[in-house]
């Protein structure tokens, strides 16, 4: 699932795309809003808020989007064909652009007013201009007795961070992911380190948490399963955390990360 560096990227170039400019073309593809129709509003803002985007438009409505696993937003010069099939699942194009949102995993269309009810439930964004260490290591310490791993994917508590930055930010930290966050002892520092490596990463594609942007070398455990340790030779682990069927991939080094 994209993380809140690359949904963040997504709605940059959604704004590049959409903002100040008039709809000529609405199509949502998803039954719950099929009748809908957005044209001849202009488009007021894209926002990423965590993994979601809100495009905001004119007479108070926010189009929301989450792309999930799969999802993508395509944004090509208007008219040009689309991928056929179901894939698509909506369109908001003007006379230059057209932006297609291809095998998202939420569509909602709402009043702007009413967003919390989509996003309101999620805590401080790692990359929103509102972010605030201190209430996301609040929500984080509400529940001691949990693995750091899970609630670091809980986004309830923070938001935007997934599997690959989890495993990295522990890594860096020396954190083994089963440790409770009632344990750790610089929760502060963690959530600090968490929100500067996907704060590097926002402006460009991959994720680079070595310094190395060699696709080889860019991260420390993530996709290096059965590795050896860049720092120091033990092998690195694969597991899952989590209650299935919500359980994720976490990757760890026993030799840095000890229990």
């Amino acid at each position: 699932m994209p993380e809140g560096d690359a949904v963040y990227r997504t709605a940059a170039r959604l704004r590049g795309a959409l903002d100040g400019r008039t709809l000529t073309r609405s199509d949502f593809r998803v039954p719950q809003h099929a009748t809908a129709d957005l044209t001849g509003r202009a488009v007021l803002i894209t926002l990423s808020r965590g993994k979601h985007l809100l495009t905001r438009v004119e007479g108070g409505l926010t189009v929301h989007t989450h792309l999930r696993m799969d999802g993508s937003w395509l944004v090509t010069p208007a008219g040009r064909r689309t991928a056929p099939g179901d894939r698509v699942r909506l369109i908001l194009a003007n006379a230059e652009w057209q932006a297609v949102g291809v095998r998202l995993g939420m569509v909602d269309l709402v009043r702007t007013g009413d967003e919390a009810r989509l996003v309101g439930h999620l805590g401080p964004d790692l990359l929103g201009a509102d972010w605030d260490p201190d209430e996301a290591v609040r929500r984080l310490r509400a529940a001691p007795g949990r693995t750091i791993g899970e609630a670091l994917l809980d986004q309830r508590n923070l938001a935007g961070i997934g599997t690959i930055f989890r495993a990295e930010t522990l890594f860096l930290r020396g954190v083994w992911p089963w440790k409770k966050v009632g344990e750790i002892e610089d929760l502060d520092g963690l959530v600090a380190l968490a929100q500067r490596l996907l704060d590097a990463n926002k402006g460009h594609a991959g994720t680079v948490t070595t310094g190395d942007r060699r696709p080889a070398n860019a991260t420390w455990v993530y996709g290096r399963a059965g590795r050896p340790c860049r720092r120091c030779g033990t092998r690195i682990s694969r597991g899952e955390m989590g209650m299935r069927p919500q359980e994720r991939l976490i990757l760890w080094c026993a030799g840095c990360q000890p229990r």
